[in-house]
């Protein structure tokens, strides 16, 4: 298992970074490149509804869990 990396992101026009593991980056870019939407959109879909008490990298990982838990 890698250690995480930050990884740069614009959301909203402004840059930010999240440090996440090469595996969930990786299924994070996969999931956006199979809804077609670009990566910065869809994490700035995530942070539009995460818990403000769960930081942005956070609601990445669980996203990508959610999203391999729930596929048919």
């Amino acid at each position: 298992m890698s250690r995480p990396i930050k990884r740069s992101l614009t959301l909203k026009g402004h840059r930010t970074s999240v440090s996440l593991e090469d595996d969930f980056w990786n299924a994070f870019r996969d999931i956006a490149a199979e809804k077609y939407t670009p990566i910065n959109a869809l994490a700035a879909e995530i942070d539009a509804t995460r818990d403000l008490d769960a930081g942005l990298a956070t609601a990445i990982r669980l996203y990508v869990l959610n999203h391999y838990r729930t596929k048919p």
